[in-house]
């Protein structure tokens, strides 16, 4: 992603123009708010189809129409502007795309304009924060669209676009920086950068990215830096997970910032990680040589801890009491799931959630006031919403909101990074049924590679 840095001002050949804040300041308190809005599919799911790509592709989809994104958007767009976040951090912001036959490819659903859209049509409008012409937002883990491999079969959707039953498709998500439309100016800069450490399924053939976006915002003369990111979910058995490497990396890009700092989202890490299986119902990385048993604050193989030991502080609410838990709904979004439910309430959560999975961190003079939990009660909640004859979440994860104070006197920093070039997440082969041939035999050899997967991505 070199070359995605953006600044609020540069000088050709001479890196970022520092911009100090006013001498005049007072310090600011900002609402923050962390949401999962979930791509609408459990991939492990799908992936369980496998060497059947059509059945596997058929599932994604009819999860995602199941979880209808026109239909729970504005129940997301409720719980956002319930909460009034002058920051808002999203993950999992899919784009859906279709082809027919060899054809170009066409967004059928885009997460990012649909739930944005559905804050202006509720009165409170949220854009992506951006400056300079670009925006903190950065497409991470994808599945293509494959002629002739990924088919669904949808002719009410497809019909109007295509003329056609049936089309190939595949999606991205992405981490996202939104803020109120009426604040888009305060945005004086604005970025993503990948991490260096990404998930090899299949070594060159394909591979997982991640990353974060970032964003510098003036309060009130007071600038802050906000980031968001989704760290990876994969683990390996006896190895560091890379959601623990990927957060030393986010750890070190931020040390270079004197500036208040403050870090949304899904870090795929409970501070009991990692954990022996039989107290696992979440499938979080297990212990092994590698990585013993959670003493309680060992960084080594904690993408939380590592957060911790680097002195941010976690917001909260207490992210060890189990009513705090933040994931464990259920794929189809009707209530807890099924599986889950009975360790849930063993552990004393009552809505089914099983782990600690999303966070806001604080650090650098940016010190927390309050934080809550939002999307966390079923069947009753502000996000909550009818889908046929049952109530569902508006995502399988709760969000976290907190009240953040900005102390006055920073200065704008140079951007976080230094940003990585992506990978490729496929290598192309030569004509479709070579690429349909290779894209099977990596999911075949996924389906049968030793791993331990958290169905959250």
């Amino acid at each position: 992603m070199v070359g995605r840095l953006l600044l609020g001002a540069t000088l050709i050949g001479l890196g970022p123009i520092l911009a100090v804040a006013p001498s005049a300041q007072a310090d600011s308190t900002v609402t923050v708010m962390t949401r999962n809005v979930y791509l609408g599919a459990d991939v492990a799911a799908a992936l369980s189809l496998i060497p059947d790509m059509p059945a596997a592709a058929q599932s994604l989809w009819d999860q995602l129409r199941a979880t209808d994104i026109n239909v729970r958007a504005p129940a997301l767009a409720r719980e956002i502007i319930a909460a009034r976040p002058d920051v808002l951090g999203m993950q999992e912001v899919a784009s859906w795309e279709c082809r027919a036959g060899l054809g170009g490819s066409t967004v059928v659903f885009d997460f990012s304009s649909i739930i944005l859209d559905a804050t202006r049509a509720a009165g409170v409008p949220y854009v992506i924060a951006s400056a300079g012409g670009s925006q903190a937002r950065n497409p991470g883990y994808s599945i293509p669209a494959i002629p002739f491999v990924t088919m669904v079969h949808d002719p009410a959707t497809f019909q109007p676009l295509f003329g056609s039953d049936d089309a190939a498709c595949g999606f991205s998500i992405s981490d996202v920086i939104a803020v109120p439309e009426e604040r888009s100016s305060s945005v004086r800069a604005a970025g993503a950068v990948d991490y260096a450490e990404t998930t090899a399924l299949v070594p060159l053939l394909m591979v997982v990215p991640r990353g974060y976006v970032w964003a510098d915002i003036e309060f009130d003369g007071a600038p802050a830096r906000f980031v968001s990111t989704h760290l990876e979910s994969f683990s390996s058995p006896g190895a560091v997970p890379p959601s623990a490497i990927q957060a030393r990396q986010l750890v070190r890009d931020l040390s270079v910032s004197s500036m208040p700092l403050v870090v949304l989202g899904d870090f795929n890490s409970d501070p009991r990680d990692p954990r022996e299986p039989s107290a696992n119902p979440g499938d979080q990385p297990v212990v092994s040589e590698a990585c013993p048993a959670q003493a309680g604050s060992d960084p080594t193989c904690s993408a939380y801890w590592t957060m911790v030991d680097a002195g941010f502080v976690d917001a909260g609410p207490d992210s060890t009491d189990p009513a705090n838990l933040t994931w464990g709904g259920a794929a189809d979004l009707a209530g807890p799931d099924a599986a889950r439910i009975e360790a849930a309430r063993a552990m004393g959560n009552g809505v089914g959630f099983t782990d600690r999975l999303d966070y806001i961190f604080a650090s650098n003079g940016a010190r927390v006031v309050t934080a809550q939990l939002v999307g966390q009660t079923w069947p009753e909640g502000e996000g909550n919403w009818s889908c046929g004859e049952r109530t569902c979440l508006a995502s399988d994860h709760a969000g976290v909101v907190a009240q953040v104070k900005i102390e006055a006197g920073a200065i704008f920093d140079a951007p976080p990074g230094p940003g990585n070039s992506r990978p490729w997440g496929m290598i192309i082969m030569g004509g479709g049924f070579a690429l349909g041939l290779s894209i099977a035999l990596v999911v075949v050899a996924v389906r049968r590679r030793p791993s331990t997967t958290n169905p959250d991505l």
